[in-house]
């Protein structure tokens, strides 16, 4: 008996995985084919990318106060303060900063996607659109999974900025002028790191915004059916944000060698 269920429970995994990954690679591939849908993208950038503004740059700037807080504190006593600027940029930009935007963007935008998504299934307009003809992957899911490709590094520039400004506010209190601050920037940065900090948040945007579309377009049991399934795209996108965090800052740290 356990083990017909354990059957049953990796054939439903692989099948599900089997699934996502094809809904990945039809909407890569359909980017590039027409129609291409601008209207449509441009107002899901809108929605997607600028109604996150606020919580990312609250987001940013609370997250760089506490690195310099804490940063301060453990350099103080080796008189190394001066430091703080470097450690606080290098931590933000290649780790929490991609890492927290994506994961405030998830909770507001992922959930946002699946529940948008699964209220048009469960009320039978993607039935509909399937009936007169319409290309679903191409009309729905591209135009948000180009909006967050593209939302997703902006906020996270922004975060980090934000988050190196935060970082300043707190160590002006600690004597620590704005020349001191920013010359220690490149002290503890390279290039790679910039683009370790710009290759993240696109992956996670295409995890965000295809987790959000598989699991809205494969919502059932109506309005409650659609709750479930939007808590299931943000847990979901979660892990794999963080799970993917890991191996890409790896594939990096293999490049440096």
């Amino acid at each position: 008996m356990n083990l017909a269920v354990t059957d049953r429970i990796l054939l439903f995994f692989f099948h599900e995985l089997q699934n996502y990954f094809t809904l990945a690679g039809r909407t890569f591939v359909r980017i590039f084919r027409r129609p291409f849908y601008y209207r449509e993208s441009i107002i899901q950038f809108d929605k997607l990318g600028f109604s996150s503004l606020f919580i990312c740059i609250l987001t940013g700037l609370f997250s760089g106060m506490v690195m310099a807080l804490q940063s301060l504190i453990q350099l103080k006593p080796f008189a190394a303060t001066s430091y703080v600027g470097g450690m606080v940029a290098v931590t933000m930009v290649k780790e929490l900063g991609p890492v927290l935007a994506a994961l405030m963007v998830t909770g507001r935008v992922g959930s946002a996607i699946t529940a948008e998504l699964g209220t048009m299934v469960v009320t039978e307009q993607v039935d509909a659109m399937r009936v007169e003809g319409t290309d679903i992957i191409k009309r729905l899911v591209v135009p948000r999974f180009k909006a967050m490709l593209l939302a997703l590094p902006l906020l996270t520039i922004v975060t980090d900025i934000v988050s190196i400004f935060g970082g300043y506010i707190m160590s002006a209190g600690y004597n620590i002028n704005p020349v001191m601050y920013i010359s220690g920037l490149p002290q503890f940065m390279v290039f790679q790191d910039l683009i370790e900090g710009v290759v993240k948040p696109v992956v996670f945007g295409a995890i965000i915004a295809v987790t959000g579309c598989y699991a809205g377009l494969n919502t059932k049991g109506g309005a409650e059916g659609v709750g479930a399934a939007a808590k299931k795209a943000v847990v979901l996108s979660s892990v794999l944000i963080l799970v993917s965090d890991f191996f890409i800052a790896k594939i990096f740290i293999v490049f440096r060698g």
